[in-house]
């Protein structure tokens, strides 16, 4: 059945999806209520048109400016800088970060021949020069990239490229997951635990 083998190797093609769990969802469709399974493709055909990123902090949205950059409400002296546009909605969940984000689009990684001018760096400098233009100056950058090798390098980066314009530059604290257990944090975990302790 060619066309179900088709749809099978597109399904392979999204992260996390196997063959198995691609043959699972190609049953269900076929199973599925006609209308659902049309209703499930128009939204997929329209999805890239529909969603773009925000001119101004590169995040996905149906609007532009994105709701948060557009929102009169949030912190102006704040910006968070994470890696991906999935990351917003991740912190946004939280409902504790009040301020700006900015999409870096990547990280840094020689390896990968990812450079500077691959990334959302230029623009970051260029808003918080804009900022003192504006009135609402930008005086603290967290950096939300995640501990591994390439974000740690990029963070290193950030900071250098920032700290001339006389900014905070801030990073996101890592230790230990809340309800996790001692015995199976590894040595780094550990030992920015450790570095990054908090009084009681």
């Amino acid at each position: 059945m060619k066309a179900l083998e088709d749809l099978v190797a597109l399904l392979t093609r999204l992260p996390g999806v196997g063959r198995k769990s691609a043959l699972r969802m190609a049953y269900y469709l076929l199973k599925a209520d006609p209308r659902y399974a049309e209703s499930l493709a128009g939204h997929i055909a329209v999805l890239q048109q529909q969603i773009k990123f925000c001119s101004i902090c590169g995040s996905y949205t149906e609007t532009d400016p994105c709701d948060v950059c557009g929102n009169p409400q949030r912190n102006r002296n704040l910006v968070c800088v994470v890696e991906q546009p999935q990351d917003v909605i991740t912190i946004e969940a939280s409902k504790e970060f009040q301020g700006l984000y900015h999409v870096l689009g990547g990280l840094l990684s020689p390896l990968d021949g990812i450079g500077p001018d691959r990334l959302r760096i230029v623009s970051l400098l260029q808003r918080i020069r804009q900022s003192r233009l504006t009135g609402a100056v930008i005086e603290e950058v967290v950096i939300a990239t995640n501990p591994t090798v390439e974000g740690d390098t990029t963070a290193l980066y950030l900071k250098k490229v920032l700290e001339p314009e006389g900014i905070r530059v801030t990073r996101l604290a890592t230790g230990i997951p809340v309800g996790g257990d001692l015995e199976y944090a590894d040595r780094l975990t550990l030992a920015r635990s450790f570095r990054g302790r908090q009084p009681l």
